[in-house]
């Protein structure tokens, strides 16, 4: 789509593979991606918002140039609008998604802005970022292989 700017807002909270894939083909559909790390204050993200970001950057290769990464937080239409993007970008993992998806997708039409879905490709779809933080927290909590020791 010639001259379009799409959006692909979320927490990021970890940025998944699936976050990946999904950058790598929408930049390939649209001439500029950003993605939008949303600073929500309902969510208890593992890092603050710069952070995220850098991660985020650090995940993108630097042949993507045409791929960005931003904080916002406000509405992600006042964003949108703000730089004058064409479309926003979501992720379906599973049908149980797509109810909720439906929702914001009909709140950001009244707001101006129009909604591309794209599917989790199969082997992605299980993985979300709050199954990534349990697998990490999981991880992190256990205990010492035996035969070693963190004190005396």
């Amino acid at each position: 789509m010639p001259g379009s700017l799409a959006v692909y807002p979320g927490t990021f909270d970890p940025f998944t593979p699936g976050h990946h894939d999904l950058v790598a083909r929408a930049r390939v559909l649209f001439d500029r991606v950003i993605v939008l790390l949303a600073v929500n204050a309902d969510k208890r993200p593992t890092a603050e918002a710069r952070t995220r970001a850098a991660r985020v950057r650090d995940a993108m290769p630097v042949a993507w140039g045409n791929v960005e990464v931003d904080t916002w937080a406000g509405l992600t239409a006042a964003y949108c609008l703000r730089r004058g993007a064409t479309v926003i970008v979501r992720g379906l993992r599973t049908a149980a998604d797509l109810g909720h998806e439906y929702q914001l997708a009909a709140m950001n039409e009244q707001l101006g802005m129009q909604t591309v879905w794209l599917p989790a490709r199969p082997q992605l779809a299980a993985t979300s970022s709050t199954v990534a933080r349990a697998y990490r927290s999981a991880q992190s909590a256990r205990p010492s292989p035996a035969g070693t020791y963190d004190h005396v």
